[in-house]
Formats: structure tokens, C-alpha cells, sequence
């Protein structure tokens, strides 16, 4: 990725990333995980602090090592046992039916084939898992989606090929899920081309 994608995008991503504004949201996606979570995109670790009691262990997919390393003090304090398990969430390296829950918070955005890492979550998901994501996107209003798509070249230079035009909630039901539960809203305090989120749980996948 070279300096900036090594050194300086995972800073920018704990900082913007990791804003007080966020943490009611993060809390929202958290609740309910439960048993083996495996959690993609874990950056530095902005969730450890909202995993419910629920949660028996947490592998985490991460490829940026400054990112795992700025995770250091939240994983010091984390009630719940987290291994940095991979580093490509389009490529996953678990075997199948290994999770009961699966955890993505602004993630969506940056994996080159989110198709991919959507079908490799559902495929190392067991029966009845369950996914839990938090993500920007294409907002519901068409002023503010034109300005997403004139702001976008920007974006995907500046934060390491973020898009803010994906429809994330097509996504996931393309890649096979079921979604329980979706809430679609702007993040209040935030830019709305960036804040526009998709807050969602699919339903237990069947055997």
C-alpha cells in the first residue's frame, strides 16, 4: 500500500472513525452478538469496548498492522479474548459453520470485492449465525447522493479507496442474507455524504 496506505489511512480511520458520535452506534450494532464472533475490518479495535457478555471470543480480520497495533490499550482492557486471526476478510481463513455471530462496522466501503467477503462471512457463519453490521453509503436522498458521487474520487484517495456510494444493504441480501432488522439514517454530527448509515441484523441463517 506504501507509507500513506501503511502509516498514515489507519490513523485517519481511529480518529474519524472513532469520534464520541460513533459509540451509540457501535453499541446499537454490538448488541446481541454472541458465542464465537468473528469480526471484519477490525481496524483498532473502536468496538472491544461495546462486546456484550454474550460474546465467548472475538477473531478478528484486520490486514493493516498499524491498525491491530494502535488496538493495544482497548484489547489491555477487553473482557472478552480477541486473536487477530487474518488479514482478508475476501478470503477468510476458518472453515465452514465455525461462527455464531459476524460483526462488520465501517468496512463495507473499502473491500475491493465486498461480494466476496459478504459470501465468505455467510459461508464460515454456522446455522441460526447471524451478521451484525454498521455502514456507510449511497444516503436515501438524491441532493445528497449527488454530492457523494462528485466527492468520491476524493474519498477513495484520501481514505484508502473508501466508496461512499455502495448500497450496502443490496449488497448483503445479494450475497445471500436475509435482513432481520435495518435502520437507515444520518449520523447526527456528521457530514451527511459521509454519515449516511445502514444499521442492520440479518435473520438466523438456515441450515
Amino acid at each position: 500500500m506504501g507509507f500513506y496506505g501503511d502509516q498514515v489511512v489507519p490513523r485517519l480511520v481511529d480518529i474519524t472513525c472513532g469520534m464520541s458520535l460513533t459509540e451509540a452506534s457501535r453499541q446499537r450494532v454490538c448488541a446481541g452478538l454472541h458465542g464465537r464472533v468473528v469480526e471484519i475490518g477490525f481496524g483498532s479495535g473502536l468496538n472491544v469496548p461495546f462486546y456484550p457478555a454474550t460474546v465467548d471470543s472475538v477473531s478478528a480480520v484486520e490486514p493493516a498492522d498499524l491498525g491491530w497495533k494502535l488496538a493495544d490499550k482497548r484489547l489491555a482492557t477487553s473482557r472478552v479474548p480477541v486473536e487477530r486471526s487474518g488479514l482478508d476478510g475476501q478470503s477468510l481463513p476458518f472453515p465452514d459453520n465455525t461462527f455464531d455471530s459476524a460483526l462488520s462496522t465501517w468496512t463495507m466501503c473499502t473491500i475491493p470485492d465486498v461480494d466476496a467477503a459478504l459470501r465468505e462471512v455467510r459461508r464460515v457463519l454456522k446455522p441460526g449465525g447471524t451478521l451484525h453490521f454498521l455502514e456507510h453509503g449511497l444516503a436515501p436522498h438524491e441532493k445528497v447522493r449527488r454530492w457523494q458521487h462528485r466527492f468520491e474520487p476524493i474519498q477513495k484517495v484520501v481514505a484508502g479507496g473508501c466508496h461512499l456510494t455502495r448500497e450496502i444493504p443490496a449488497l448483503v441480501r445479494a450475497a445471500g442474507f436475509d435482513i432481520r432488522d435495518l435502520d437507515t439514517f444520518y449520523e447526527k454530527g456528521a457530514p451527511k455524504i459521509m454519515g449516511a448509515l445502514s444499521l442492520g441484523v440479518t435473520a438466523p441463517l438456515e441450515d
